[in-house]
Parts: C-alpha cells; sequence; structure tokens
C-alpha cells in the first residue's frame, strides 16, 4: 500500500463515484478502480458497494476512511513543511467564495499575488457562505469568505467589509420615489432569495419573522444578477449588499437603504483555528489582510 492508493480511496469515498474521483485527480476512471481493487485486495476487504449510479462505503471503507483522512493530511503536511524548509515558497491554495464576493472585490487581488508568488497556484470553489463555511472546517477547503457571524472557537478570521443591505426595487415600484424603506413595509411583497446555502437566505427570514411575518419567497437563485433581472421584470422584490448594487442598471431598478432594521452584510475571511496553514495559505492571509482594508462602503 502506498499513500497513492489512500489518496484516490479518500477521494472516491467524497465524490461517491469513481468517475468524478478521476476527474478531480486528473487521472483516469479505469486507473483509480484498478488501485481501489488492489487496496480491496491487500486488505481482504469490500470497500464500496454499487448503489444505483453511486458507489456507497461499506462498514469496512467507513472504518478505513476516518484512518486514510488522517493519513493523507498528515502526509501532505509533512510535504508542505518540507517544502518550506527547502524555501521553495510554491504551494496550492483551495479558497471558498460566495458567487456575489468573488466577483466585487476578488479579481484584483488574486493577479496581484499572483504575480508576487507566480509558483503558488489558487484553486476558486464558488458555494454559499454556509457551504463554504463547512467546508473550511471539515478541511476540504484551506481558506473561506463567509458572512459574520462566525464560530470564534473553531475559526480565526478577519473582517474586510462592512456593509448593509438595500432594497432593490423596478422603477415603476410605489417606493421607488423612497430615500429608505423600512422592512415591514415589505411584508406583502414577493421576495427573490438567494439559495439555502446562502446565509443571507436564514438571515433575511429571521429578520422578517422577528417583526411578524413570514415572506413570501417566489423564487430563490445563486446568482445575484440572475435576481436583479427578476426584479427588473416585476417580479419581486429583493435585499441586496451595496457592492452589489452598484453593479446594477439603474436604468431599470432603484436601490434604497432599508432601514428598521438595518440588516448588516459583514464579510470576513477565516480558516481553521486549531488547523495547518501552508506557507502559501499563510502568505495568502497576511496578503489579503493588508490588501483588503475594511471598508465601509465602495
Amino acid at each position: 500500500m502506498d499513500i497513492r492508493h489512500l489518496q484516490y480511496f479518500v477521494e472516491a469515498a467524497r465524490f461517491q463515484s469513481f468517475t468524478k474521483a478521476a476527474q478531480s485527480l486528473y487521472i483516469t476512471q479505469p486507473t483509480i478502480s484498478k488501485m481501489i481493487k488492489n487496496l480491496e485486495e491487500e486488505l481482504g476487504v469490500v470497500l464500496f458497494e454499487r448503489v444505483g449510479k453511486k458507489i456507497a462505503l461499506t462498514d469496512a471503507g467507513s472504518i478505513l476512511l476516518t484512518q486514510a483522512q488522517q493519513m493523507v493530511q498528515s502526509f501532505s503536511q509533512m510535504n508542505s513543511r518540507l517544502s518550506e524548509l527547502m524555501e521553495l515558497k510554491a504551494g496550492h491554495i483551495r479558497i471558498g467564495l460566495p458567487p456575489m464576493v468573488g466577483v466585487s472585490f476578488f479579481p484584483r487581488i488574486i493577479g496581484q499575488f499572483r504575480e508576487k508568488y507566480p509558483k503558488i497556484t489558487m484553486q476558486l470553489f464558488e458555494h454559499g457562505a454556509k457551504k463554504v463555511e463547512a467546508y473550511v472546517g471539515s478541511g476540504e477547503l484551506d481558506i473561506g469568505v463567509i458572512l459574520l457571524p462566525t464560530n470564534e472557537e473553531k475559526f480565526e478570521s478577519f473582517c474586510f467589509v462592512r456593509q448593509s443591505l438595500m432594497l432593490v426595487i423596478p422603477l415603476s415600484h410605489r417606493l421607488a420615489d423612497r430615500d429608505e424603506a423600512s422592512l415591514i413595509e415589505l411584508k406583502d411583497e414577493p421576495f427573490l432569495l438567494f439559495h439555502e446555502d446562502f446565509t443571507l437566505h436564514d438571515r433575511i427570514i429571521a429578520e422578517c419573522e422577528k417583526l411578524g411575518f413570514q415572506p413570501d419567497v417566489v423564487y430563490k437563485s445563486t446568482q445575484w444578477d440572475f435576481i436583479s433581472e427578476m426584479v427588473a421584470a416585476n417580479l419581486g422584490i429583493a435585499l441586496l449588499p451595496e457592492a452589489i448594487c452598484g453593479e446594477l442598471d439603474q436604468k431599470r431598478l432603484r436601490a434604497i437603504p432599508l432601514t428598521s432594521p438595518s440588516i448588516p452584510w459583514h464579510l470576513a475571511m477565516i480558516w481553521r483555528r486549531n488547523g495547518y496553514l501552508s506557507f502559501a495559505a499563510r502568505e495568502w492571509i497576511g496578503f489579503a489582510r493588508e490588501t483588503l482594508r475594511p471598508r465601509h462602503d465602495l
């Protein structure tokens, strides 16, 4: 048994698919199938069983997975530490970004980081903030951007944006000539929200419930630009961050401050408090902390 057997096994278990695991590892599907078969023969147990088009861990596979994940992580940390000792200043960083955050804040800083550290590669994963936080916690991502608050016992963090949500409505809306609007005034409006994977989904609903009403959610999406187009088509109202509102078509949409209450949109970069951070990840955190100064508006 070598470490590759365990790496392939862990990926197959994560994706519940030999094909998807092979794609993630940049190898062929027959190669990973053969490796898993060799591992099963060496251990004398069956690790996976087929369930429809997917694969599932057997009892033996579940036992091996816990140990294999620790061994693969230890092996990765060993390689990272050796690379640092050799002063290669190279590495790979896995970063989770909510879709609307990446567009507004990160293209420029990623380009600057790439110029300074050309040997460091970055892999970006677009997920809602809830998934990003979960994946950082499990070690599947090194660093993530989430909406505060977060679990301070589990994560270290720094905040780089402090903004609020704004009401986005079509120009024909009854509130379009107002300088501000309160949340209670929207209780009879159809709402366009982000998907449940996004922290804003739960936060907006919670604020409505505090005021004694359940919002009428008519559509959910993972894309802010699609939500804004739905608003422009007069299909509902949306609550979007200030940063996104600056990108809206002002000939069709109006964004006005939301009051009573003001719903905060505070972004932070997080990483595991007790997790190992590679040279590359530490350099990225330091670089981002310096470059992404806390901003209250754009």
